[in-house]
């Protein structure tokens, strides 16, 4: 896989979820069993997983479609998804138990951090640019 097939692929998950999630973020109770309490609380849902995620599908459309924006968005897309898949793995570890939401999420995470990164290598390995790096 390229870093563009990649960048594009998360493109198409990220941004339409994060917009779904912004607009709908009641749709967390039955997927995720996230439950917004107070306005705040709906808010912060809006925020982490409707802002946070559709920020980070058009940062990787951008990667996609223009050079500059794809070490960048590798960058960011595989600090983003190693940070949630280890959080996630953490918060099993102190007893938050796994439910198929926190499985396929930790495996998608983990997934995308390490395409992400392994991508960005092999193209920083493959790049003239990279030996002054």
């Amino acid at each position: 896989m390229g870093a563009r097939v990649l960048l594009g692929l998360s493109a198409l998950v990220w941004l339409p979820y994060g917009l779904f999630c912004l607009m709908q973020p009641g749709f967390l109770e039955g997927a995720a069993g996230l439950v917004a309490s107070t306005p705040t609380a709906t808010g912060e849902l809006r925020a982490m997983y409707g802002g946070l995620q559709a920020a980070l599908g058009v940062l990787c459309g951008l990667g996609c479609l223009r050079l500059e924006w794809r070490d960048p968005a590798l960058i960011a897309l595989g600090f983003l998804t190693a940070g949630l898949a280890l959080a996630r793995i953490a918060g099993v570890a102190l007893g938050s138990g796994v439910e198929p939401y926190t499985a396929v999420a930790v495996a998608f995470e983990v997934a995308s951090a390490g395409l992400a990164f392994g991508l960005r290598a092999r193209l920083r390995a493959r790049s003239p640019a990279a030996e002054g790096a």
